[in-house]
């Protein structure tokens, strides 16, 4: 994990860098006394999504020089934030900070050791009948707090973070939005935390056992009023592609990059993009959680990219979500085990006018997933350019999950909406870091 070479994603895809410019100073507000470039006085649009709802979202752009911070280590970013409480605050992330410079090892404790763990854990030596117990799992579990206290960055009210120019953010961090309001992040590259200690579960999967990991990218927990906005998240140096497989199941180090949940309300998640991950955004994280966010859980996602993301683009719980103008592309490998939208319970998902990029031989049906009885509404949505009734493929390609049309409301709260058929070219160029201007 002390791989330090980060060759961010600005080469992945061309940066057309021109007309981003305009088109997102149109859709985007700015405080009265700051100049259009710098980026920590600017605040959400009216009218740009959930994020916009009442006062809207302004982070920390009211906050006084004192508390303006230029940050290029991980100490220095933790700090910044603790200073002044919950005081207006910018804070500018310079080149990529890493949040475990010092690699795994630096959290070991207690004698854990991972191929004694997985002697001492063998499905064939301990069974797959109850929970890991014993010394090395006692280790685990130290061993993870350590790693639990290092990478995860509390995030106060009143907040902006941006990253300075094309190629600033935070490797293996835990952004944790938790219990605040008003906060804004900006032209970051996040690359996902990588759990250096994921738990064995021999109980888990119909017991035949699984690797459990933590650590969610951005998490937005017990919060509101949260502008997520030309962010690229990203597994980057450490895809599930290159995991190793132990007792025949991936050893899985990734948990979700964006998850909202608890109660979490008025959020706008615009012009990102989500690469290369497994399980994208929970909005809703339990289905036993109705007390606690029924009626919130409101977000906005539009003109986000994603691509090489394999489910949960979002999974929805609850909330009035509305999903407009994103371009998902779904790869050859990914192509047979996918879904972007799933509906879970009493969810009132709102996806329209998205566009879709589906390999040959990928199963339309397959971009819905029905996880609980909630209508949804899905319009003037296109898969490969093509207009396509997305409730109406699912329903005959998978008839034993029958989606009802109808979310049962209707979004107000939305910038330009673009032709779909626009989609790819307009996102593809403008979201995501650096893109920014």
């Amino acid at each position: 994990m002390n791989v330090q070479t980060w060759h961010g994603h600005a080469t992945k895809r061309a940066a057309v860098l021109i007309g981003c410019t305009a088109l997102v100073l149109g859709l985007t507000g700015t405080g009265a006394q700051a100049g259009p470039r710098d980026l920590g006085r600017q605040v959400l649009g009216a009218g740009d999504g959930w994020g916009s709802e009442g006062a809207g979202t302004t982070g920390g752009s009211a906050a006084d020089p004192e508390h303006v911070y230029t940050v290029t280590t991980w100490a220095e970013f933790k700090a910044a934030l603790k200073d002044g409480g919950d005081a207006p605050k910018i804070i500018k992330v310079k080149g990529m900070i890493d949040a475990v410079s010092q690699g795994c090892e630096a959290f070991v404790t207690d004698g854990y050791d991972l191929q004694q763990y997985l002697k001492d854990y063998d499905p064939a030596v301990y069974g797959n009948d109850k929970v890991a117990m014993g010394p090395q799992e006692d280790a685990r579990v130290a061993s993870a707090a350590k790693q639990d206290t290092e990478i995860k960055a509390n995030i106060p009210s009143n907040t902006t973070i941006v990253g300075v120019g094309r190629n600033s953010g935070i490797l293996g961090g835990s952004l944790q939005i938790k219990g605040v309001s008003n906060v804004i992040l900006r032209n970051l590259t996040i690359e996902a935390p990588l759990d250096c200690f994921p738990k064995w579960d021999p109980t888990d999967d119909n017991n035949t056992g699984n690797w459990n990991s933590e650590y969610d990218t951005v998490v937005v927990y017990g919060s509101d009023h949260v502008w997520i906005d030309h962010n690229t998240l990203t597994d980057g140096r450490f895809p599930d592609s290159e995991r190793p497989v132990h007792f025949g199941k991936v050893f899985q180090q990734h948990d979700g990059l964006t998850d909202i949940v608890r109660g979490s309300n008025y959020v706008t998640v615009s012009w990102n993009s989500f690469e290369n991950h497994d399980k994208n955004m929970l909005i809703g994280n339990g289905d036993g959680l109705a007390a606690i966010d029924a009626g919130k859980l409101k977000v906005t996602m539009h003109h986000n990219r994603f691509e090489g993301i394999l489910q949960r683009s979002p999974r929805v719980r609850f909330g009035q979500v509305d999903v407009y103008n994103n371009h998902y592309v779904v790869t050859e490998e990914q192509k047979d085990d996918y879904y972007i939208f799933g509906v879970g319970i009493s969810s009132q998902l709102y996806a329209s006018d998205n566009s879709i990029s589906l390999p040959a031989g990928a199963g339309v049906g397959k971009v819905l997933k029905k996880w609980n009885e909630s209508p949804l509404t899905a319009e003037n949505n296109h898969v490969n350019g093509k207009l396509t009734d997305l409730i109406a493929v699912h329903n005959a390609e998978i008839p034993e999950e029958t989606l009802q049309s109808g979310a049962g409301w209707t979004p107000t709260l939305r910038t330009k909406v673009d032709n779909p058929k626009a989609v790819p070219g307009i996102v593809d160029n403008c979201a995501g870091a650096g893109r920014l201007r």
